[in-house]
């Protein structure tokens, strides 16, 4: 690690990395158990629309694509109250639609492949300055809101029609967790790529409702399985020359599996 942390393309990616890493895992809780965990591929998606659009007038791709996806979310919602839906045929008409979007740009538009194959599949190691302190900015106000709202949001992720009775805006609070999400996945794009930014958003969250016996461990235990696996991927990618992104995720998957197991045993 002291190895690693003499590069400086390397203490760019290890600051974004475990800073994303953090707001993706606690977003990921709420997320889980309100059955919204599909809801970052299909912001995914979206954000790929957004991308290709940046790209082809030439205007920040990031920033774009984080104007592109809030307000793609909020449309999710919004066809969904009222088109009378599901939350999930919602997130698949809006997430379909920007995806063809995406895809009918670039084949208009030639030129910008390599760009594109960055944000799809992740360049944590070639991160920029100007992405690091995009990214850290992102990140932190996700962490930041979910701390201002951590009670309401708590209160209508276990029962979101007592919540209301209480007198919570339970609408506002869906809107600003769907926000949030695409916040976090366009910061999360460049270290595991569009393709896999959901997995940091499910799996540490998946992995630490395994084991954890109250939600502020559910909380505690996502944050630090995304750090460890965000650092111990940088590592292996840097010394075994592997795809930083993949084996991030990967190593997140070796968590859920494990701790699965651990709550297997236990139970018998």
């Amino acid at each position: 690690m002291l190895e690693i942390l003499g590069y400086s393309f390397m203490q760019k990616a290890l600051l974004t990395g475990v800073v994303i890493a953090i707001a993706c895992s606690l977003l990921g809780v709420f997320l889980v158990l309100r059955r919204y965990s599909l809801i970052g591929d299909g912001l995914a998606h979206i954000s790929f629309g957004g991308i290709a659009l940046g790209l082809l007038f030439g205007v920040a791709p990031v920033l774009f694509a984080l104007a592109f996806a809030a307000l793609s979310a909020i449309a999710i919602l919004k066809i969904k109250e009222k088109a009378r839906i599901q939350g999930d045929t919602a997130i698949g008409i809006v997430s379909h639609a920007a995806l063809g979007l995406g895809i009918f740009i670039i084949s208009i538009a030639r030129g910008f492949n390599v760009d594109m194959l960055s944000y799809l599949f992740g360049s944590i190691l070639a991160i920029s300055t100007l992405e690091v302190i995009t990214s850290v900015l992102l990140a932190g106000a996700v962490v930041a809101l979910i701390m201002i709202f951590y009670h309401d949001l708590t209160f209508v992720a276990f029962d979101e029609d007592s919540a209301k009775a209480s007198g919570i805006d339970a609408g506002f609070l869906n809107t600003l967790l769907i926000v949030l999400t695409a916040v976090t996945i366009v910061s999360a794009m460049k270290v595991t790529g569009l393709l896999l930014a959901s997995s940091l958003i499910v799996l540490p969250a998946a992995s630490s409702l395994q084991v954890a016996k109250s939600f502020r461990k559910a909380l505690f235990f996502s944050a630090l399985i995304a750090i460890v696996s965000v650092v111990a991927g940088l590592a292996l990618a840097y010394h075994f020359d592997f795809a930083a992104s993949g084996t991030i995720v990967l190593l997140n998957f070796v968590f859920f599996c494990i701790l699965f197991a651990v709550r297997s045993f236990l139970r018998r």
